[in-house]
């Protein structure tokens, strides 16, 4: 039996091998002429983990950062040249004094808001104008341009001034937010295979798409992952507008999977959209949709079935995993063969 408590951040990394096991328990261990998709894609590590097996990746999300990683780590799929030199290069710039992450987002602008030390927010000003001019120059082609941009969002986030996520930051600078941030680059698994990666509303794109094995991993719970998540979108987007409030948050659009009164529409409205044989749901035991919501629904469309898995939930705080037993939680993994595709 699984213990009942929130599914958590870094989930995913830890259960991927075990979903991919459950896929091929229903699909077959030859995945390769399969087309896979991953339609709430997150960081893409899903994804990452299907595409040395599938014929093609289609990964999805509406955050525009996971879009930029997903772009690198599932688009990208060939030898990138002088890609090492652009690292170089960007590792070398002077810093920019007045750029909007620091003007933002470092407390030595007068901003009030500690998410980067003042060099590193300088540092990611001056990269992320630089990856900008060379793409407009077209210095550089856009599989280059993603990479860059996904080595600067995970080199930014290893000196982040934060607990996990980007809701709030620390009052203090903690250890790993004072190194100087050094640019790393972001790998990708290089292969044959296309590719294909979209920043839509997934209710939408489910219309325009078809294929194999769906995979989804939609918001469980009414907390947004723009918030979560606003200062990598940000740095992705690097645009101008007015920072709200302590956290300086962005304009977002409220997903229906956060909203209880809309959750089960949407949902049903996928599931009957969706031109995939195979049909898999990672969702939360606490989620707004009970267990027995989602069973009913997927019912309507096929053979429905449920595998679980229990596992060490994520935490932030490092020194309390070692003081304490680790907490459990479970993993639900519903499963649908459609019966009627078209």
């Amino acid at each position: 039996m699984c213990k009942l408590i929130n599914n958590d951040i870094g989930s995913k990394f830890k259960l991927s091998p075990w979903i991919q096991g459950e896929v091929k328990k229903v699909v077959g261990n030859d995945l390769s002429e399969k087309v896979f998709c991953d339609l709430f894609a997150g960081t893409g590590i899903v994804g990452r983990t299907f595409k040395k097996d599938v014929k093609q990746v289609i990964a999805n999300d509406l955050e525009y950062y996971s879009f930029i990683l997903n772009k690198n780590y599932i688009a990208n799929h060939k030898e990138i040249e002088d890609k090492e030199k652009y690292i170089e290069a960007l590792n070398s710039l002077p810093l920019l004094e007045n750029g909007f992450i620091y003007q933002n987002y470092c407390l030595g602008s007068g901003s009030g808001r500690k998410y980067f030390s003042d060099e590193n927010g300088k540092k990611i000003d001056s990269m992320r104008v630089q990856i900008k001019e060379w793409y407009r120059a077209q210095d550089i082609r856009d599989d280059l341009y993603y990479f860059l941009l996904a080595s600067l969002l995970e080199s930014a986030d290893k000196v982040a001034n934060t607990a996990s996520v980007y809701g709030t930051f620390l009052k203090y600078l903690k250890k790993s937010a004072a190194k100087e941030l050094v640019l790393k680059p972001a790998h990708f698994l290089k292969n044959d295979n296309s590719h294909q990666v979209f920043n839509m509303d997934s209710n939408e794109l489910i219309k325009e798409i078809g294929g194999d094995i769906l995979y989804l991993d939609p918001p469980y719970n009414q907390r947004q992952y723009s918030s979560n998540y606003h200062i990598l979108n940000t740095i992705s987007k690097y645009d101008s507008f007015i920072p709200k409030g302590k956290t300086g948050l962005r304009e977002y659009t409220r997903s229906d999977y956060c909203k209880k009164g809309e959750v089960h529409n949407s949902f049903e409205e996928l599931i009957k959209n969706a031109k995939f044989k195979y049909i898999f749901l990672s969702y939360s035991n606490e989620g707004l949709m009970s267990k027995s919501d989602v069973e009913t629904i997927m019912k309507k469309y096929g053979k429905y079935t449920l595998v679980t898995k229990e596992y060490q939930r994520f935490k932030a705080n490092k020194t309390e995993n070692r003081n304490h037993k680790a907490d459990k939680t479970c993993e639900y993994l519903h499963i649908l063969i459609k019966s009627n595709i078209y």
